[in-house]
């Protein structure tokens, strides 16, 4: 795939995706977390290339919602499902979703959401989500115990790029590499020349490191799995909690992480701890050992009353002898046995073993008081404690590397599942809150498409009410329709319903009404009720908007047709229209909606025109246009009572009417009856 044929990405973009391990695949996938990992890439923007890469899959040329109006229609239907994700990635996923006239897109998502309909939405598996993050890449990985040693500049060179975590030398001879087997715990040669060499330390001959980088740093892969550990385990209680299929052994994956640390290290190893505790506790302990043995010496000197007379301190001082000679001659076994004292005590503190005859060497064994160590014979201990500790360390490392570099591929498809899984609960719980059936899509799944709507038991989360407490809409229209109704009837609420059924359904998502069959279309018009009479240049737009609207109808394949049968999608479109009588005179305003109704009739268009004018449109029409009625039962106590669900071919009566007719009722004069005659 060429990354710069998407949609949306230039050149820059393009470097930046290109760094990813498999930008395809991801793209393929709508895998915005991935993408999201590219530099210089955020999550909103790695949706809106994923969502380009989908509609470029799908020869989508997309506007599916053509208005501002449709496009804050698909936005609320994201939002209900975006509000009951429980990861940041779920919610960034679904901006991959979105109305398509496309059938193959529509069957793509139907298939998934279907799936997602049978899950439970478990509040243990929405719990266990809450620690699930996409995996990270951990931070640049800096070893300093060990280095890598060639001859030749340009494995010099390789050696730098394919293993950027370790100092690389350059050595001319076995002298150089045996000093830097004295300043490494680990030195890895990476020249034949070097082989057979008898040098101290640990000084190993691998030709072949470059090509197995994480043998030589196994710090690599334990980084990434120590970045990851909670990730993985919450991952791991997802496929747990919601009985999923999991890509590797989740037991021995818990194992393998339990003895990684969370700065990629490896616990649980005795000797290491050992050698750990050794190296940092050195220092304290040969300074207990001093003290061990300056107290014994000063309780055996306190213990014998040791004296000098004056003929032996003269003797002393002429020899130019001190204190040393005087341990020496009068408490010689003691100082011995302070010194066993102390070099036993340093050895048991730390627990030697290897290492006990340099430990020995710390406490010197030529007499002084006070006791004290031997610098060099510390320096040394020290030396050799940490490389042991070094040493102990990458091996176990090494090993653990190993156990996990096979896992990688798992571990990453283990939370990519449960991600995803993120995504269908979602889904299921919009559906499940929602009272949600899959419609039937016109050209899909074998459905016809005859144009129009038809939905039974429909009900708008979007409304201001608790969703139980909306009433149930039944309403379906073949091409176009005049909607009439009283004020705070219910029309805008029935055409925003509609909208949202319709927006929802070339989604591929179930919607909220018992049943539904939407015809599919190309665009979604969606004309929201203008505040106010408009001025001349904002009425003459106006009209241009509709005009070109009506003339695009036409464009595309012919009407009827699929995408198998070589068309991106069918030339229909629904037109939804609020109260557009208010962008000027009453009387005009009817003769225009009658001639926009007209045209689109003609052309097959799905049309909704809410309207107080619909007798005067009927009235200026020159074809017979149909006209549906949110219709009221009454005024009860001042309140208007309405059968929320449009009468099919019937014009509702207006509020005014209906005080009227109340009137009539409760007046004995003939005026009120008079004047309700002129509603007739």
């Amino acid at each position: 795939m060429n990354l710069e044929s998407v949609s949306g990405v230039g050149e820059k973009t393009a470097a930046a995706l290109a760094e990813l391990d498999d930008p395809e695949r991801a793209l393929r996938a709508g895998d915005v977390a991935t993408l999201a990992q590219a530099p210089g890439i955020s999550e909103g923007r790695a949706a809106r290339i994923a969502r380009a890469a989908i509609r470029d899959e799908h020869d989508d040329p997309g506007g599916w919602a053509a208005t501002s109006r449709a496009r804050e229609v698909y936005g609320d239907a994201l939002g209900l499902l975006q509000e009951r994700t429980v990861t940041d990635y779920a919610e960034k996923r679904l901006e991959t979703i979105y109305p398509s006239s496309i059938p193959e897109r529509i069957e793509t998502v139907r298939e998934r959401a279907r799936a997602a309909m049978d899950r439970d939405p478990d509040d243990a598996v929405v719990d266990a989500l809450e620690g699930v993050e996409p995996l990270a890449e951990p931070s640049d990985v800096r070893v300093r115990d060990r280095c890598l040693a060639t001859s030749d500049a340009e494995r010099y060179a390789e050696a730098k790029a394919a293993i950027p975590e370790v100092t690389v030398e350059v050595v001319d001879d076995a002298r150089q590499l045996a000093e830097l087997g004295r300043s490494y715990a680990t030195v890895v040669a990476l020249d034949e020349s070097f082989a057979g060499l008898d040098i101290e330390g640990d000084v190993r001959v691998q030709p072949d490191a470059l090509e197995n980088p994480a043998d030589v740093v196994p710090e690599r892969p334990l980084a990434f799995f120590a970045r990851n550990r909670d990730r993985l385990r919450a991952a791991a209680t997802v496929h747990r909690e919601a009985d999923m299929d999991a890509p590797c052994d989740l037991d021995t994956l818990d194992s393998t992480l339990a003895r990684l640390d969370e700065d990629g290290g490896v616990r649980g190893d005795d000797e290491l701890d050992r050698l750990t505790v050794a190296v940092d506790d050195l220092d304290a302990a040969v300074s207990t050992a001093e003290s061990v043995a300056n107290d014994h010496l000063r309780e055996a000197i306190e213990e014998r009353d040791v004296t000098i007379e004056g003929t032996d301190l003269l003797s002393l001082v002429e020899r130019g002898a001190g204190v040393d000679s005087l341990l020496s001659r009068e408490l010689g076994d003691e100082y011995d046995a302070a010194v066993a004292k102390a070099r036993d005590h340093l050895v048991d503190a730390l627990e030697l073993t290897d290492t006990e005859a340099v430990a020995r060497r710390v406490i010197p064994d030529d007499p002084t008081y006070p006791v004290e160590r031997n610098e060099e014979a510390v320096s040394r201990l020290r030396e050799e404690l940490t490389a042991a500790r070094d040493q102990r360390a990458t091996k176990l490392k090494r090993d653990l590397a190993s156990e996990l570099a096979g896992l990688r591929a798992d571990a990453e498809a283990l939370v990519d599942d449960a991600l995803e899984l993120d995504v269908e609960l979602a889904i299921a719980r919009f559906a499940r809150d929602f009272d949600c059936v899959m419609p039937a899509v016109g050209g899909v799944e074998g459905t016809d498409d005859d144009p129009g709507f038809d939905i039974d038991g429909g009900r708008s989360p979007l409304l201001d009410v608790a969703f139980d407490a909306v009433e149930p809409v039944d309403y379906g229209v073949d091409g176009v329709a005049l909607l009439s109704g009283v004020n705070s009837g219910g029309k805008t609420s029935t055409l925003d319903l509609v909208a949202l059924v319709t927006t929802l359904a070339h989604m591929g998502l179930p919607v909220p009404a018992e049943s539904a069959q939407i015809s599919r279309v190309r665009e979604l018009h969606y004309h929201a009720k203008t505040q106010g009479t408009l001025d001349a240049g904002a009425f003459e737009a106006t009209l241009r908007d509709f005009g070109a609207l009506v003339e695009g109808v036409d464009d595309g394949v012919e009407a009827g047709a699929t995408a198998s049968d070589g068309g991106a999608a069918t030339g229909r479109v629904m037109v939804l229209v609020d109260e557009l009588e208010s962008i000027t005179e009453p009387g005009a305003a009817a003769t225009i909606i009658a001639g926009i109704l007209e045209a689109l009739a003609e052309r097959e268009a799905t049309g909704v025109f809410v309207s107080h004018l619909a007798g005067d449109i009927l009235d200026a029409a020159d074809a017979e246009l149909t006209v549906d009625g949110i219709q009221a039962e009454g005024l009860v106590d001042g309140e208007l009572r309405v059968n929320r669900s449009p009468v099919k071919g019937q014009l509702a009566r207006s509020t005014p009417e209906l005080i009227v007719e109340k009137l009539a009722d409760d007046a004995d004069g003939a005026f009120y009856g008079d004047l309700l005659g002129k509603f007739e």
